[in-house]
């Protein structure tokens, strides 16, 4: 396993189980399992969110490239946690080349209207919205509990196009209203399954 990815992993099960699973423990269960580094890494966790500063409460110095960083990983993972097992396939590779550069533009956008010191509250958080739901994960301000940005991808069905996912976010600017496009991915005639599924 890549030196950079383990590191992740152990930051990862260290912040989502608060130190009830050691990293230790995680690798003798996966590497007993036989799974892939892959399945290791985007394993599903009861809750799904990210605190910043409770990652970073033990260094002297916060780095907000590092913080950006594992900010959009954690969205990444929402995302696939969100497509599921039979959507995830169909569109990963466009969704990494289309979408996800997007989104890491839209969170670096919103971090630099932040002083450092409120940066550091931002959190990634929410379940994904099952079914049809059009929740991906929102980001929130974690002292006041105030939603900053809402990302959504919503399904579309122009008439003789087939299904389309259009991905996009709404900001606490406007109170959510204005939808701020990240692209579309293209599905095909058939309908697409449910989210998470």
């Amino acid at each position: 396993m890549n030196k950079w990815l383990r590191k992740s992993l152990f930051v990862i099960v260290s912040i989502l189980t608060f130190g009830l699973i050691t990293p230790t423990q995680l690798m003798n269960t996966v590497n007993a399992e036989n799974h892939t580094d892959r399945d290791a890494f985007e394993a599903p966790s009861v809750e799904n969110s990210f605190t910043r500063k409770s990652s970073f409460k033990e260094e002297s110095e916060f780095n907000k490239e590092d913080f950006m960083q594992e900010l959009l990983k954690q969205a990444e993972l929402q995302s696939y946690q969100k497509f599921g097992t039979r959507i995830k396939p169909v569109i990963e590779n466009e969704f990494r080349e289309i979408i996800l550069p997007n989104i890491e533009a839209a969170l670096a956008e919103t971090a630099a209207q932040f002083p450092e010191e409120d940066l550091k509250n931002l959190t990634i958080t929410e379940q994904p919205g099952k079914g049809l739901s059009e929740k991906i994960f929102n980001i929130k301000n974690g002292e006041t509990g105030k939603d900053i940005l809402r990302f959504h991808v919503r399904r579309e069905h122009p008439p003789q196009d087939g299904y389309w996912f259009n991905f996009h976010y709404h900001t606490y600017h406007d109170e959510y209203q204005t939808h701020h496009d990240l692209g579309s991915i293209y599905w095909a005639k058939n309908t697409p399954p449910k989210w998470m599924s």
